[in-house]
């Protein structure tokens, strides 16, 4: 009898610790003490950080963002979205200024984006820089170096690089449109602000097909919050394709692991993603326009 209660009370505390285990949940992922599972909490918790942050300052005077750092969120779809083939984990929306917190594409674009992903083949297959928005959230970590009068970001995905001049030097020519588009930047106390034109609109914003045209203008802000945390918000306006400006937001967290390098991508060597696209019915992405024009 001593043996079965023995045994009883044995099994009862087993179920009781597995029962916990299977109860305890992943500690919140954070950033300088803000909570990233909602973009929106995280991006009001964000604002009131970068107030009462002092970030360190380089040789020349201004918030020293150098170092190696990885992106809070992915680029599957900026839109909340359900875990399925295309997207590897259920995400939310990282739209935080309009009601429905999904783009607000006009009646045209938001026809063309609903058989976008079944009709092309994904910029990023051709291993192209991924352009901005999507660059902070593309694959990949980001290397940020900083020299007077320069910011220099490079990602991991497709060797791909931004050189940001924070003087007053002009923008390229508007007959000269690029990949990432032409970035300016300048500094607004201990946001760096980067203003992007000259958008050529052959990139997606994510693989759910998010796009843009060629008139795309994006306005980004860059604020350290926390010694090992960024604040990142994207103001976007496209007057072909979107009925209003909106706003994105992600975070960058410092990458701290000793000894730590940027991955050499081999993304164009044996690439075949465009033939096989193409076998499988759809077309490289040659940009969109309204029907009719």
């Amino acid at each position: 009898m001593t043996h079965f209660l023995g045994r009883c009370a044995a099994g009862t505390l087993l179920v009781l610790v597995s029962g916990a285990a299977a109860f305890a949940q992943p500690a919140p992922r954070m950033a300088a003490g803000c909570p990233l599972a909602d973009p929106v909490t995280f991006h009001a918790c964000a604002v009131e950080k970068v107030k009462t942050f002092t970030p360190p300052k380089t040789a020349d005077g201004v918030p020293d963002m150098q170092g190696y750092w990885e992106r809070a969120y992915m680029s599957q779809d900026i839109e909340e979205h359900e875990a399925d083939a295309m997207n590897t984990q259920k995400g939310p929306s990282i739209v935080v200024d309009t009601l429905d917190r999904k783009v607000p594409y006009q009646p045209w674009a938001a026809e063309f984006k609903k058989t976008i992903v079944a009709r092309y083949i994904s910029p990023l297959a051709a291993c192209l820089s991924p352009g901005v928005p999507r660059f902070v959230i593309a694959p990949g970590t980001h290397e940020i170096i900083q020299s007077p009068g320069y910011v220099f970001d490079l990602i991991e995905f497709a060797h791909s690089y931004r050189v940001v001049p924070t003087t007053s030097k002009p923008y390229v020519g508007g007959g000269i449109r690029l990949y990432n588009g032409d970035s300016r930047g300048r500094w607004e106390g201990h946001t760096l602000v980067v203003d992007v034109r000259n958008s050529n609109g052959l990139t997606w914003i994510d693989n759910a097909g998010n796009f843009y045209s060629d008139t795309l203008h994006v306005v980004e802000r860059y604020t350290m919050m926390g010694a090992d945390a960024i604040h990142y918000q994207a103001s976007i306006e496209d007057p072909k394709v979107y009925t209003r400006p909106w706003t994105m937001v992600s975070a960058l967290l410092r990458n701290k692991q000793p000894g730590f390098e940027l991955f050499e991508q081999a993304c164009h060597e044996g690439n075949r993603s465009i033939e096989g696209g193409e076998s499988a019915g759809l077309k490289p992405y040659r940009g969109a326009v309204p029907a009719g024009r």
